[in-house]
């Protein structure tokens, strides 16, 4: 049974800060030290400050700046700079952004969640986790003793009548209004209903949860409850590090959209040429040269979307300028090298890529020490091969929401950046005190 529940959540006053623009930030994850900067000097209450305090010069320690959070939050709410509402609410939260030219809505809702083990209850997550984000959040978690970026969790609804009906009760409310860096229109109403969140809660009572964002967070508040609990400083069930802030969207909105997390690769030989690539992976697959540059690559893309399949990629070498449309045709060998793993997650895409095409075909025959980085748009792929920073170019399908779905509900988990749902949660919209 998945738990929802309103709460008393803490919100920037502008009476104070002005724009709400001006202080909210994207989640730590997508921030670089440049952009960290520019949100501090954005404004004097940037929820940067909270999110990923910066490293100073004359930190005694590596927890300076966690104590530094912890410093700011707390003199933010005895000062007013953050309220806390009256009485509980849910939040609905949309944003209005626009992709290849067209404009999406994604609505949705902030409420907190009762935290579940992962593989106990009806809170599925659908991708690993590394060791080092939990840990910073941990210690970010300890020090604030806050929720302070909500996990995006979706769930069921076919004829989208839960958020048609939180939409409907927003008509006559004003919202809170952003827009953040990339021209996304963030928008808050407040719910105080309790007839209508007594509906949410009952119609989510019975519907899985499946976390598209945010999966270091969750284990992270899990990691905080069962040190609280060993304390003995964790008595009543009620109590709110028993729950997490999360921002839950119906599985069918129209607006939610999972972007491709293309692969490009360094630390491969300079001289690496597609009649390699060709040479590697002809065993087990069916290969198209494409043309060179930047119009071979919208060539191989439009393949891909075209086919609509998680069969089929684009790869792309840097010393020749060339680009492949490989499509598998024997993927036989998945049953051997992803053993532990479904027929489903065997058959994904970036599983294909990773397990089969690169590490088993291509990376054996080619010697090197592989590195990755992951990028969305096509410009960014063919600018690192351009710039010959990286000497192979993977463009890959994105998974889509049925895919996370299968595979979530059987217990396992993508492999790393298999989905990116854009866009990011802003962090600073609303927090969730866990004291």
């Amino acid at each position: 049974m998945v738990e929802v529940s309103p709460f008393r959540g803490w919100r920037y006053d502008v009476s104070q800060v002005g724009d709400l623009s001006d202080v909210v930030t994207p989640p730590y994850d997508v921030i670089d030290s440049k952009f960290q900067d520019q949100l501090y000097k954005k404004h004097p209450c940037n929820f940067i400050r909270l999110e990923l305090n910066r490293v100073e010069p004359a930190d005694p320690d590596p927890k300076a700046r966690y104590d530094r959070a912890a410093e700011f939050i707390k003199h933010w709410m005895i000062d007013g700079v953050l309220l806390q509402e009256q009485e509980d609410a849910i939040y609905v939260y949309s944003q209005e952004f626009k992709w290849e030219g067209k404009t999406f809505v994604r609505g949705g809702f902030l409420a907190r969640v009762r935290l579940e083990e992962f593989g106990t209850g009806n809170v599925y997550p659908h991708e690993q986790t590394l060791s080092g984000p939990k840990q910073d959040r941990l210690s970010l978690i300890r020090a604030t003793r806050a929720n302070l970026s909500p996990i995006f969790g979706l769930y069921p609804d076919e004829t989208g009548s839960l958020q048609k009906g939180l939409d409907d009760a927003c008509i006559k409310l004003t919202p809170s209004l952003a827009k953040d860096h990339l021209g996304v229109i963030h928008r808050v109403w407040v719910i105080k209903d309790h007839a209508l969140i007594g509906k949410v809660k009952a119609e989510l009572r019975d519907k899985p949860v499946f976390i598209a964002d945010g999966h270091h967070r969750y284990e992270t508040a899990l990691n905080y409850r069962k040190e609280l609990t060993a304390a003995g400083e964790l008595t009543d069930d009620l109590a709110a590090p028993n729950f997490v802030l999360m921002q839950l969207v119906g599985m069918q909105d129209p607006g939610l959209q999972i972007l491709p997390t293309h692969r490009i690769v360094s630390g491969l030989p300079a001289d690496l040429t597609s009649q390699q690539v060709v040479d590697a992976l002809k065993s087990c697959c069916e290969i198209d040269v494409l043309e060179q540059g930047d119009k071979g690559a919208q060539e191989a893309w439009e393949l891909i979307e075209a086919d609509g399949g998680q069969d089929v990629f684009g790869f792309g070498t840097a010393a020749d300028g060339k680009w492949l449309f490989v499509r598998v045709t024997d993927p036989s060998l998945m049953e051997s090298l992803a053993a532990d793993h479904s027929e489903d997650w065997q058959s994904l895409g970036v599983s294909l890529l990773h397990k089969l095409l690169l590490e088993e075909l291509l990376f054996k025959k080619l010697g090197g020490t592989p590195q990755f980085e992951y990028v969305h748009r096509l410009e960014e792929t063919t600018a690192a091969l351009n710039a010959k920073t990286h000497q192979l170019g993977c463009l890959v399908a994105p998974a889509s929401i049925e895919h996370v779905q299968t595979i979530a509900a059987n217990r396992e988990t993508m492999p790393p950046k298999s989905t990116y749902f854009y866009p990011k949660l802003l962090s600073g919209l609303v927090v969730h005190s866990l004291s």
